[in-house]
């Protein structure tokens, strides 16, 4: 076999991988809009001129099976004040849904849109695998997760 014909067969081995590591599955499913949304902080200011409410200190955010810690969380509401558009979370971001975990600086999630999108040194653990890039963005609704800028993949095929 000729070098160039290995070489063409080892990229079609190692194609599918980089496939993966820009999209995966997240999660254990759709996630729900209108369920509540449980925020739990050490402190909490609000703002009625922007209609904004910013929590500080040990913030925990839940929703269904979501979970989303980070040391700051400004949430953003509709014109009326009575629905969350989006929530803003900043200085280490924890984000958890069902056997998935992902790490970074930053998160913004579109309630509505049901999308987060992760920024600042990104950090995905599926089991035993982990992948790394410098955005990530969450689509809660399909269940999937888009990688981009440079993305590193570690796949442990090993089972126990």
């Amino acid at each position: 076999m000729s070098i160039s014909r290995l070489i063409g067969l080892g990229l079609l081995l190692i194609l599918p991988s980089l496939a993966f590591a820009q999209q995966t599955a997240f999660g254990s499913g759709q996630v729900d809009p209108d369920q509540p949304v449980e925020v739990e902080s050490d402190e909490l200011k609000v703002s009625e001129t922007d209609g904004t409410a910013e929590f500080l200190g040990n913030v925990v955010i839940v929703q269904g099976e979501m979970r989303l810690a980070a040391p700051r969380v400004l949430v953003v509401y509709d014109e009326e004040g009575e629905r969350i558009k989006r929530l803003e979370a900043t200085g280490g971001v924890t984000l958890v849904s069902g056997e998935d975990a992902a790490e970074a600086q930053r998160a913004d999630y579109d309630i509505d849109g049901g999308q987060v999108v992760m920024t600042g040194d990104v950090l995905l653990v599926q089991g035993k695998s982990t992948l790394e890039s410098q955005r990530m963005v969450v689509d809660l609704n399909g269940g999937t997760a888009q990688m981009e800028g440079r993305v590193r993949t570690i796949l442990n095929q090993k089972k126990d």
